[in-house]
């Protein structure tokens, strides 16, 4: 008798998720970003400002894709990812986001957490609470 034994690499799941969305951010294109979030996602952005759904998440990123980060790069660096029940993986990742001009010129840096879900065989987005990392260039101080 043969077993197979299926194996889900839930980092190499969130590496491509976040990579994905660093494309995106640096292609300036909010609809792609969008289209890695659930239609009911959840985002929680630095200045604690809620989005819901991926259209608006989509809009919503073109908006300062268009404005005060006009020009930025972003660089994702996923820190862990584990699942939590079948089907759901919790991420945690650094960012950098380097921003040419405007208010928020400068270096930032955040950390998030994202709630990754299996929607029939495609994995998206379901949450992504985002945070300014304090004391972190371009940070407020403690």
């Amino acid at each position: 008798m043969t077993t197979t034994t299926t194996t889900t690499d839930f980092t190499a799941i969130a590496a491509r998720i976040f990579q994905q969305l660093e494309d995106a951010w640096n292609a300036a294109d909010g609809a792609a970003f969008g289209t890695h979030f659930t239609d009911d996602s959840d985002f929680v952005n630095i200045r604690g400002e809620h989005h819901r759904g991926a259209v608006a998440i989509g809009h919503g990123h073109q908006a300062i894709f268009d404005t005060i980060y006009a020009g930025s790069r972003v660089e994702y660096r996923p820190e862990s990812a584990r699942s939590v029940a079948p089907g759901i993986i919790v991420a945690l990742a650094g960012a950098t986001l380097e921003v040419p001009a405007g208010p928020l010129a400068g270096v930032l840096e955040a950390r998030m957490t994202v709630v990754i879900t299996d929607q029939g065989g495609r994995w998206l987005v379901t949450a992504f609470h985002n945070t300014l990392v304090a004391g972190g260039p371009g940070g407020p101080s403690n």
